[in-house]
């Protein structure tokens, strides 16, 4: 099969890229698919927490430098739709279209840092456990949670796979990451945007707003799906990206 590009895949806070294990079907479709981890996560001690979103731009356009890829079609869920911004604001050049899934393009509420500051305080009592304990509620839907044990305690390994300082030094990074919303109008390059309908983290009304600003975007919204809609229901979203990538890009 004809190689058709580069897709890369960038992870969702506290998770690590195995979240991403059931979009690489893709390859099969001919897209080279990227999903790496984020500086610091997987626990190997080979490298130091990223500081910021934006170093975390940096290391992944240091990552497609040394690959060769000189543009692709880069896509992140929540904390993986705020890098993605930070690398459109340093590095449109990159991409070829953008994915944005279950995220969106303001910065942190005061309400939302203060809910950051008390996890910060949950995972200084009580470990990665406390993030998954807090977490796992707001990640999945309830239909995932009550019938499919298996990929709660998927997800929850992948949380507590991640070292305390990687949960904290991302948790800051967040809060203090920058309002994205003034870039969407300069955003010329095709976009889809998927939300879970159940998706309370960031809900759809936000999906819908950079819909609205994203000039010639494209919005799917996820029955039966939360924050993870990748998880809770991957057959729909890997449809909806499998006919953005075939009739959009």
């Amino acid at each position: 099969m004809r190689r058709r590009g580069t897709l890369v895949l960038l992870h969702a806070f506290p998770l690590n890229a195995r979240m991403w294990e059931g979009q690489l079907s893709l390859a099969g479709r001919g897209w080279h698919v990227i999903a790496p981890h984020f500086r610091g996560v997987d626990g190997t001690g080979h490298s130091q927490p990223a500081g910021s979103i934006d170093d975390h731009a940096a290391d992944l356009i240091d990552l497609l430098d040394a690959m060769h890829v000189e543009d692709a079609v880069i896509g992140g869920l929540s904390m993986g739709g705020y890098v993605a911004f930070a690398l459109f604001r340093h590095a449109p050049s990159y991409f070829r279209a953008l994915i944005l899934a279950d995220t969106r393009s303001q910065a942190d509420t005061p309400a939302g840092i203060e809910g950051r500051k008390k996890m910060l305080e949950q995972l200084e009592r009580g470990g990665p456990n406390a993030i998954a304990n807090e977490m796992l509620p707001k990640l999945l839907c309830e239909s995932t949670r009550a019938t499919r044990p298996e990929v709660v305690a998927r997800v929850r390994a992948m949380i507590l796979s991640r070292p305390p300082e990687s949960i904290s030094s991302a948790i800051h990074a967040l809060m203090a990451r920058p309002d994205a919303t003034p870039l969407l109008p300069a955003i010329r390059v095709p976009t889809l945007i998927l939300v879970g309908e159940e998706d309370a983290l960031t809900p759809p009304s936000a999906a819908e707003e950079m819909h609205a600003r994203i000039a010639g975007s494209e919005l799917v919204r996820i029955p039966g799906a939360g924050h993870l809609s990748n998880i809770d229901q991957p057959e729909i979203f890997n449809d909806a990206l499998a006919r953005f990538l075939d009739h959009r890009v």
